[in-house]
């Protein structure tokens, strides 16, 4: 027991895959883990500073029984000391080993034969060395765990905090801890170092129901962790910080639990590289990176994403305790014109809609409101509420009372006492309506006088960011739930038709396969003819119709416009021609030699907007499909959208109008608006394809996909085979 733990940073890629394929588990394999009636430490120590020490100062307010454990003492303070597990006078529902990772794997055997119900492990050195020999002893406790059924969180770990029983479960230093309340939060961290951290808003008025921290997760990890809390009574919503997992399917399911309980799941993703894509070949397999991937499964799960740490408790605390959506406008009312501005600006910017006040709302604004101010939405009534208190609240009630706003932000630019007076008189407005109030809180002072009572009022909700507050509201917003839709039709048998035709191609296949596939699915595809002599290349093109265009058909030329083996709008017989030479002899020049099969003849497609629509094979998530701005501008620009396979064809128009140039479907100089319906669909059949598929499919590429108003046609396709 001289020997103790020392937990270090966990690296989540080095850990065995001990959880992956398995579902989370349920709340009734975790609740004597993690809601325990009794612990017992061992290797607690009356040695000031020693984890043992510190694990029982952090039980001093724990509200169950608490017993220590060591063989060199009777006694610690006021509790009686055992000599191990099996003398205790029952059977602890948790226990806590603070010993080094020599005696840690025959204390975990001892106690999963005492039929303890979970233990969580300090010590380190384990996985996260990269050490092999390190990596089977972590491996051994997984194994004790699912033989036993005694549930193990860590090696590596730095512990929990449990609020309802007082149970600071860890060697960190815990404060008093005060009980939830309504609206708790349950926070989950593979970091144990950033939870804690973030559990100390505690101190600025947040309430949390459990800190969870994972370690290195040999057993138990944040999916289980969120699953658990998805059945916890006092627990509102989940914040979690996360790192990746070897299975994250499993976290998406968890999230599924919590969707289902009502409870929202907001998630800081911490390594956001994009290193899966480096080898990719198709332009959607270096568009659609991990990052990407990611945020299109949390999407699919209902998750909110905070892109800054920062952000995630404020977020987390005010999903918590909003309830469902109302209507989606937001007022902003402020006594100050600049912070109105700024709300204003950054509104716009997240694309949260503020619709001016009806005419009995802007009736009370125009009376309460010196000329000075301004009467409409964002709402100033200026410094002169200073002389007149009550106009604030009763511009807040008129505005709340207001239809067309589905909650109200307030600006508190200055923090002085009278801020701290005004918070219970905006959380009783807010209750009459039950609409919330989000407080932006701009003043420099951070924890100034106001800004803990706005964060733990239960109608009052505080953020410290005004980008944060108003992201929180458009993720709100979008929380609404969809009518479901069913997913695209394709015809009889063309599934097996398209297996078929995978199944007899090469490793990647020629355009002209792409496309008899893709056609299977009924995504429309330019008609084309392969020739091998430069007269029947003429005589194609005439029967085509001029202009016509020329593309060397080679399995070993993915990319064909760098290869110098494409020519378009060719106007007459002479020119086609003269580009079937020209084509051939650059074929000529790549080295390695392409196998070349002929030449493609099609007609040159009319002028349109070019997009992009391709799907992968995702290592973590499985079949993704990707939309955006196509052509030679699809990786220079990277405006794209990602989503799990299949979407249904109104995702797929929510993907296309969410891009960054979608201004561009509705008429861009001379060309026609583009059916956005028309395109929705062709991508939603290009989702089914690939996840019809998963096993076959690789990587694909439409692109271009040339949308002139309804005539959507692609013309040029690659699919890698899966192996």
């Amino acid at each position: 027991m001289d020997h103790e733990a020392r937990p270090v940073a966990a690296t989540s890629l080095a850990r065995p895959a001990a959880t992956a394929g398995r579902e989370p588990y349920a709340h009734a394999q975790l609740a004597r883990l993690f809601n325990p009636g009794s612990i017992a430490v061992i290797g607690a120590s009356p040695r000031a500073g020693s984890f043992g020490e510190r694990t029982l100062h952090g039980m001093r307010n724990y509200t169950g029984r608490g017993y220590p454990v060591n063989g060199r003492y009777e006694r610690i303070g006021e509790l009686p000391c055992y000599a191990s597990v099996a003398a205790l006078p029952e059977v602890p529902d948790c226990v806590i080993i603070t010993a080094g990772r020599e005696a840690v794997e025959g204390i975990v055997r001892e106690c999963a034969a005492a039929g303890v119900g979970g233990a969580m492990i300090y010590a380190s050195g384990y996985a996260e060395t990269g050490i092999a020999e390190r990596a089977e002893q972590q491996r051994a406790l997984a194994a004790i765990a699912d033989r036993s059924g005694m549930r193990i969180i860590g090696p590596n770990c730095i512990g929990m905090v449990n609020f309802a029983s007082r149970a600071g479960v860890t060697f960190m230093a815990v404060p008093e801890l005060p009980a939830p309340r309504p609206g708790a939060i349950g926070l989950v961290s593979q970091s144990g170092a950033l939870g804690f951290a973030l559990m100390q808003a505690m101190e600025g008025g947040a309430s949390f129901s459990h800190l969870l921290t994972t370690g290195n997760s040999c057993d138990v990890d944040v999916a289980d962790c969120i699953a658990f809390l998805a059945e916890e009574p006092g627990c509102a919503a989940v914040a979690c910080v996360f790192e990746g997992m070897p299975d994250p399917t499993r976290l998406i399911a968890a999230a599924e639990r919590c969707r289902a309980a009502g409870k929202p799941v907001v998630v800081c993703k911490l390594g956001t590289g994009e290193q899966g894509a480096a080898a990719a070949m198709s332009h959607t397999g270096s568009l659609a990176g991990s990052a990407a991937v990611y945020a299109a499964a949390f999407a699919r799960a209902g998750i909110v994403v905070v892109q800054d740490f920062e952000a995630l408790v404020d977020t987390a605390a005010f999903l918590a305790k909003a309830g469902p959506p109302g209507a989606p406008g937001i007022a902003v009312l402020a006594a100050s014109g600049g912070a109105a501005i700024v709300s204003a600006d950054r509104a716009e910017a997240q694309g949260v809609p503020l619709p001016q006040p009806g005419p009995e709302a802007a009736a009370v604004l125009r009376a309460r409101i010196p000329e000075f101010g301004s009467a409409r939405n964002p709402c100033d009534v200026t410094a002169q509420v200073i002389s007149d208190p009550g106009s604030l609240v009763a511009c807040a009630e008129a505005m709340l009372g207001d239809p067309a706003y589905g909650a109200l932000v307030y600006p508190a630019v200055y923090a002085t006492e009278t801020s701290r007076a005004r918070m219970p008189e905006l959380s009783a407005a807010a209750a009459r309506a039950g609409k919330p109030i989000l407080v932006s809180w701009m003043a420099g002072w951070l924890e100034g006088p106001g800004a803990r009572e706005a964060a733990s009022d239960p109608h009052l909700s505080l953020f410290r960011s005004p980008d944060h507050l108003f992201a929180a509201v458009r993720a709100w917003q979008g929380m609404r739930p969809r009518a479901a839709e069913a997913p695209v039709a394709i015809a009889e048998g063309a599934e097996a038709r398209a297996a078929a035709l995978l199944d007899a191609a090469g490793p990647v296949l020629t355009e002209r396969e792409a496309k008899a596939v893709l056609a299977e699915y009924g995504v429309p595809v330019v008609p084309e003819r392969l020739v091998s002599s430069a007269e029947d290349a003429a005589a194609a093109a005439a029967e085509f119709g001029f202009p016509a265009v020329l593309k060397v058909e080679s399995p070993d030329l993915p990319h064909k416009t760098e290869a110098g083996v494409i020519r378009l709008n060719l106007r007459d017989a002479a020119a086609v021609r003269e580009a079937y030479d020209a084509v051939m002899a650059n074929a000529a020049k790549v080295s390695p030699a392409p196998r070349v099969n002929g030449v493609l003849v099609q007609p040159m497609a009319p002028a349109g907007v070019e997009m992009l629509v391709g799907a992968r094979r995702d290592p973590l998530f499985g079949p993704v499909v990707v939309v955006g701005l196509g052509g030679i501008f699809a990786e220079a620009l990277r405006d794209t959208a990602t989503a799990l396979a299949p979407v249904t064809k109104g995702e797929a128009a929510s993907l296309i109008r969410g891009l960054r140039g979608a201004a561009v479907l509705e008429g861009f100089r001379n060309l026609p608006a583009v059916d956005v319906d028309a395109l929705a669909e062709v991508v939603a059949r290009v989702s089914r394809l690939v996840a019809d598929h998963p096993g076959r499919i690789e990587e694909l590429d439409v692109n271009p996909l040339i949308c002139a108003g309804g005539r959507i046609v692609a013309v040029d396709g690659l699919i890698a085979r899966g192996g």
